[in-house]
């Protein structure tokens, strides 16, 4: 009986020593992160690449945890984000990947911890100068009257295709992207059909190439962007009016301007136990497209400028914005790392 007792005894004080384990590699607070590495994902476009590179030197600096990126298309990395397979999503632009990102929420796959900048705008543009001229490159209007999508039926002509003469060229979304098949239904809801052929060109960079060419040339040029870029940083572009939205007509038609877009910071389910500091910075992290935008045409003017070395060029212009969502001592740490 003595024996059996010794044995129950130590085998309880086993038990009580693995329950109390957990906590092991906890600090007295709880919080210290039980993570060596967090993964960013990297979607393909400069913004996302610099708020990477912000988050990422304060989190390598300032909590000393290791960072690395993940590239890949939005379906891959989003699918990663919610595998586990990447950490933290600095630009998840909700309303372009609405299905799978309520989806995603609801299952608890990753979480929304901020809202990076909600006054991002996307639609129809064309260059400025198509409407109001451009005196000093010696550009006149050419379509003073323009100031709606649906006015395009005006002018075919003057956007014509090089593939169907007598017809505009309107340069959709790359065929894959949720969004073409909204402009697809823009085109038919106000009437572009008949006069407008619908161009999908095969990728992002091949809309700026499009775009980039008409500009220097000073020629006519009308498709799909969206804000902040490099891009609408780079050139002067006018956005062409819709309808303001509406959900029943945009369910219905897409007749309305596109609907507001939060672009969120999302994190893998575990990461908040993992690293809750990390996850408290993340839930400041609050910018605009304005301040966005500062960074991009900081690359735009030096060409050879990195998303990495653009993030260092707004951080030190914007010390007073990003120390505030961290706890000072960490500010230090990463102002120290710059100097």
């Amino acid at each position: 009986m003595k024996k059996l007792f010794i044995l129950v005894s130590a085998v309880l004080l086993m038990i009580l020593a693995a329950c109390g384990g957990s906590d092991s590699g906890d600090d007295e607070s709880g919080s210290e992160a039980s993570v060596d590495k967090l993964v960013f994902a990297d979607a393909g476009w400069n913004s996302i690449r610099v708020h990477n590179s912000i988050a990422q030197k304060i989190i390598e600096e300032g909590y000393g945890i290791d960072t690395e990126v993940t590239p890949g298309s939005t379906a891959a990395t989003v699918q990663g984000l919610r595998e586990g397979d990447i950490d933290i999503y600095m630009e998840l632009w909700t309303d372009n990947i609405k299905d799978v990102y309520n989806e995603a929420i609801e299952a608890g796959d990753f979480e929304k911890v901020s809202t990076n900048f909600d006054d991002n705008v996307q639609g129809i543009y064309v260059p400025t100068y198509v409407i109001e001229g451009d005196e000093e490159r010696g550009i006149e209007p050419m379509a003073p009257d323009l100031q709606t999508v649906e006015d395009l039926k005006n002018y075919p002509e003057l956007f014509e295709d090089p593939a169907e003469p007598g017809k505009g060229r309107l340069i959709n979304a790359p065929s894959g992207w949720a969004v073409e098949e909204s402009i697809t239904q823009k085109m038919e809801t106000y009437g572009l059909n008949d006069t407008f052929e619908n161009f999908k060109p095969g990728s992002d960079a091949a809309i700026v190439a499009s775009l980039a060419d008409a500009y220097e040339a000073g020629e006519a040029w009308v498709g799909y962007y969206w804000s902040p870029t490099a891009v609408t940083a780079k050139y002067d572009l006018t956005l062409l009016e819709e309808p303001a939205f509406d959900q029943e007509t945009w369910d219905e038609t897409k007749g309305t301007e596109f609907p507001p877009n939060d672009v969120v910071i999302g994190v893998h389910k575990d990461v908040p136990e993992a690293a809750p500091e990390v996850v408290e910075f993340l839930q400041n992290y609050e910018t605009s497209s304005a301040l966005t935008e500062e960074a991009l045409d900081y690359m735009n003017e030096n060409e050879d400028a990195s998303a990495e070395e653009a993030a260092i060029w707004w951080m030190n212009e914007h010390e007073d914005e990003w120390t505030s969502w961290v706890p000072e001592d960490v500010a230090d740490k990463v102002k120290d790392s710059m100097e």
